[in-house]
């Protein structure tokens, strides 16, 4: 009987400890040069026994940080309007945001319709990267009205725009109407999220409107579908 390669002798090893919970979602492994001194085997060996439980989603690397157990996706509910932040908040895991622009501009007739506003209006058009841990999971792009948020700042965009709103601005939020398409990533997605530029992603196109009507966002966001799932109920008429 033919021995099975070093390689799939450590994820089978590593595989094994997941599934008994000694390595559980999140954790982190032992680093490469642990598993080489633990295993006797070259570097190469590792990265292949890595490679493949990557490859089985069992495992993800975040660059700079080290491999980690895969946490489940985060569960996008479709039907309960919530903020990244609070999406998060029963994981209790480190998240942040890397804003990547800030700007105010002109909207042309395109984003003025989005916005219910005149053409040539100024807003705020803001870029950010949302992660969690160290690993970047969103790309979300806004647009806002100036007028309704003059004193927006960078900082609060850092943070949780949603509890701006709510908190500093003692706005009320009404509803996001929302649309959810399959695209294939941009340059830009592929660098900031690491994406395969072969694989397509979903991207989320949302209106977020106050209780009195008022637009005040327009959004796009692109999701990582490796980390994010997206439900809903629907009930059957009677």
């Amino acid at each position: 009987m033919t021995k099975k390669p070093m390689y799939r002798q450590i994820a089978d090893v590593l595989r094994e400890k997941v599934q008994r919970g000694e390595l559980k979602p999140g954790d982190a492994l032992p680093t490469e040069s642990a598993l080489q001194e633990e295993f006797s085997v070259s570097r190469v060996t590792v990265r292949q026994a890595l490679k493949q439980l990557t490859q089985e989603a069992i495992i993800e690397s975040i660059q700079g940080s080290g491999s980690y157990v895969k946490e489940e996706r985060v569960n996008y509910d479709i039907y309960q309007l919530t903020s990244f932040y609070e999406k998060l908040a029963d994981r209790n895991v480190e998240t942040h945001s890397d804003v990547q622009v800030f700007e105010a501009i002109s909207a042309d007739e395109t984003l003025a319709d989005k916005l219910q506003l005149a053409a040539g209006e100024k807003v705020w058009h803001v870029k950010r990267v949302r992660f969690i841990k160290q690993k970047p999971v969103t790309l979300e792009e806004t647009w806002m009205p100036l007028a309704l948020f003059p004193d927006l700042t960078w900082e609060v965009m850092e943070n949780s725009k949603y509890h701006f709103i709510e908190q500093v601005k003692k706005m009320v939020i009404d509803r996001s109407e929302q649309e959810i398409l399959p695209i294939m990533p941009s340059a830009e997605m592929v660098s900031l999220l690491g994406l395969d530029a072969n694989r397509p992603i979903l991207e989320k196109i949302s209106r977020g409107y106050l209780s009195d009507g008022r637009v005040f966002e327009y959004s796009r966001n692109a999701f990582k579908s490796d980390d994010y799932k997206f439900t809903l109920v629907a009930k059957r008429r009677g």
